[in-house]
């Protein structure tokens, strides 16, 4: 009778811990990321990138041939494209700053730098957005291309150490 009872203590517990936990889990993706960031990304994207990149991140047509202008159409942002190919940080910079500083070489794009019209969040926003409608083999290589991104920044930060170079210390 006493395991019982402190087995319907344990359950009505984890029922409560549940019931106030749901809401967070609810709002959760299948990544982890916020379902209102996902939806502040869309709506932004809806209104910043969808004339050039398509409403359904199709891109344009014949993205991969010059425009007459010499420039690139805008690329598609849905599996299709090349953007899951790039860890985070490249993604970021190429909409905050523009494609010219990522790959330069006098690169000319009709792509606007997007840092005195959205702010870092909302860059933030619109990446979770396109990243949440990629198949999950895309996703997980883009993931897997950001881990790596983020460890050669971690070994580019660290300081040399001096064994390596040959200096003693003496």
């Amino acid at each position: 009778m006493k395991r019982t009872s402190v087995l319907f203590s344990m359950l009505g517990v984890a029922a409560v811990v549940l019931g106030f936990s749901w809401p967070w889990l609810a709002n959760r993706t299948a990544g982890g990321v916020s379902a209102a960031t996902v939806a502040l990304g869309k709506t932004i994207y809806a209104e910043r990138c969808a004339t050039c990149h398509g409403a359904n991140l199709e891109g344009q047509r014949d993205w991969k041939s010059p425009l007459l202008s010499g420039r690139m159409p805008a690329p598609p942002h849905d599996a299709s494209g090349h953007s899951w190919h790039h860890p985070d940080g490249v993604l970021f910079r190429v909409t905050k700053e523009g494609p010219a500083a990522v790959v330069r070489g006098g690169y000319e794009s009709d792509m606007p730098a997007f840092a005195g019209m959205m702010t870092d969040e909302e860059i933030r926003a619109v990446l979770t957005f396109i990243k949440s409608t990629w198949p999950e083999r895309e996703r997980q290589y883009q993931a897997e291309m950001s881990r790596r991104e983020q460890e050669q920044a971690q070994l580019d930060r660290a300081p040399p150490n001096p064994s390596s170079t040959g200096k003693h210390g003496l």
